[in-house]
């Protein structure tokens, strides 16, 4: 299937590593100019060299913390004048502090705030007017399947998650006349990092291994098996293309069936 992404300019946020770096690595395969931030320096060059050495192809990269207002803005403004307007945003974060509601305490919550919705809010807010020049962009977020089945110890990543897709949702609304289109993708349980991290805690609090954490993950889900990173970036890339020029204030789950809703 062609998607026409050709030359078009992509920022996929929090992108050295997991789902972002695969998101990143198939817009690459489309043949878009691409961009990727992150704010580990080290992570980020480690993943620029690779990618580099299997695509022959170098991303821009910048290093921003999401949750500083100013980074984002300095992100933005470099890849503006390096790349050009921004067609294709991809606003990721890292998961948040995980716990219950009791153990989590003013800042926690702050720095969730500033990290999930604030950054989503701030990156669109700066490239929403190249988009309406062109009459054309695509917002695509990466949330959780949380916004659909809350998770029990994740009470901050439920909170705000929850909030970025409606603010997605408001916002396709608005900017549709501009052939804009706003989506968001909800992974279940990939493997990555954050997965890793969140079995670790598990595995604390039950008296487990990490590793029967992962397998008891996996068993809760219909298929059987948690997720890839690249599974999550195909429908990614996919929202990304003219062929779904027609979905938007959607929230799509790529989660092996784990959730129990009808829709």
């Amino acid at each position: 299937m062609e998607l026409f992404l050709k030359g078009k300019t992509v920022l996929v946020t929090a992108a050295s590593m997991g789902i972002g770096r695969a998101t990143a690595e198939l817009f690459i395969k489309e043949g878009c100019k691409v961009a990727i931030c992150s704010r580990n320096k080290d992570n980020l060059l480690k993943t620029v060299s690779e990618i580099r050495n299997i695509f022959n192809v170098e991303p821009m990269w910048v290093v921003c913390d999401i949750n500083k207002s100013e980074d984002i803005e300095t992100t933005v403004k470099k890849v503006k004048e390096e790349l050009g307007d921004i067609d294709i945003l991809v606003n990721n974060c890292g998961g948040p502090t995980p716990g219950f509601f009791e153990t989590i305490d003013d800042k926690n919550w702050e720095d969730a705030f500033q990290q999930v919705l604030m950054s989503a809010v701030r990156f669109t807010r700066l490239v929403l007017p190249g988009m309406k020049a062109k009459n054309w962009g695509r917002i695509i977020n990466i949330t959780s399947l949380s916004v659909k089945q809350p998770v029990n110890n994740l009470v901050l990543s439920n909170s705000f998650r929850s909030a970025v897709t409606a603010f997605a949702k408001t916002l396709s609304n608005q900017v549709g006349k501009f052939n804009i289109t706003v989506n968001n993708v909800a992974p279940g349980y990939t493997l990555t990092s954050r997965l890793y991290e969140l079995a670790v805690v598990r595995a604390k609090e039950s008296g487990v291994s990490h590793e029967e954490i992962l397998s008891s993950m996996a068993n809760d889900v219909p298929m059987k098996r948690l997720g890839r990173p690249d599974e999550v970036a195909s429908l990614i890339v996919y929202l990304a293309s003219e062929q779904a020029g027609y979905i938007t204030g959607s929230t799509i789950a790529v989660d092996g069936g784990v959730i129990k809703s009808t829709y």
